[in-house]
């Protein structure tokens, strides 16, 4: 392998940077580093949700269901992708959420790749302090 090229495994990548395995935040000079477009490998398990709906959408996206059951929430309209290579594609302004309603794996494309849009992580005081959501 050179730095031009990189030979890798989705399932055994992904979990070390949140699914995502092409995009901006890939460090320059890595083959994977892109600010054409963005690539995830995201392994859901059931229940599992965005925890906010992404709002002012600046990229286009298309989400291909691997295996599982997945929803996709748009304004006015819910996707389910149920069957393996079911997919949906959005546009720019194009508000979204998701909720894997089964264990679930999906890779989703986005293009251009920019930054701005990822959830923040609670501190892990502030983790400790929130109410629990269980229940």
């Amino acid at each position: 392998m050179n730095d031009t090229v990189y030979v890798g495994n989705a399932g055994k990548d992904a979990p070390l940077d949140r699914g995502w395995l092409l995009g901006h935040f890939k460090e320059p000079g890595d083959p994977r580093h892109s600010d054409a477009l963005e690539i995830k490998w995201g392994v859901h398990p059931p229940g599992d949700e965005r925890a906010e709906w992404v709002r002012g959408e600046e990229r286009t996206a298309l989400l291909v269901l691997i295996s599982g059951r997945f929803r996709v929430e748009l304004p006015g309209q819910s996707v389910v992708l149920a069957e393996q290579g079911d997919y949906v594609v959005w546009g720019k302004g194009v508000d979204h959420s998701w909720y894997a309603e089964e264990e679930s794996v999906v890779l989703t494309v986005r293009w251009p790749s920019v930054p701005g849009y990822a959830v923040r992580e609670p501190a892990a005081d502030e983790a400790l302090a929130a109410p629990s959501q269980e229940g």
